[in-house]
Parts: structure tokens; C-alpha cells; sequence
């Protein structure tokens, strides 16, 4: 999976929830809230101050890594 800027915080979630800790490392801790069903990571960024490019990098990052 590759994570961009405009996929919806639930479709990653969902997709694998072993990136919940990059999401709260990154400041993005209410992810069970009703935004997170239909927020973009972009426009959670925005919101909460946080750098997008940074939070993208880790969570592909996390998805190229071999899993055990």
C-alpha cells in the first residue's frame, strides 16, 4: 500500500492498524473520532499542526518494511 496526502485516515486504519502508533507519534491521537471516517491525512495535518510529508514518509515507510 502506498499512502498519499488525500487517502482518508479510516482507509489506512483499516488497511493495517499496526500504524496507529505512527499516527500517535505524529500527534494524530483521536483516530476513533467521527473526522477520521471522512478526513484526509492532509486536512488532519492542517488542522492539527502537523507535517504531513514527515507523517506520509513514516507510514510508507512502515508499509515497504517486510513483515515478520
Amino acid at each position: 500500500m502506498t499512502v498519499t496526502k488525500d487517502m482518508i485516515i479510516s482507509e489506512v486504519l483499516n488497511n493495517d492498524r499496526g500504524t496507529v502508533p505512527i499516527f500517535f507519534k505524529n500527534g494524530l491521537h483521536c483516530l476513533g473520532c467521527v473526522m477520521a471516517s471522512g478526513e484526509t491525512i492532509e486536512e488532519a495535518c492542517v488542522v492539527h499542526g502537523i507535517d504531513c510529508d514527515q507523517l506520509i514518509s513514516e507510514l510508507n515507510q512502515y508499509f515497504a518494511a517486510p513483515k515478520k
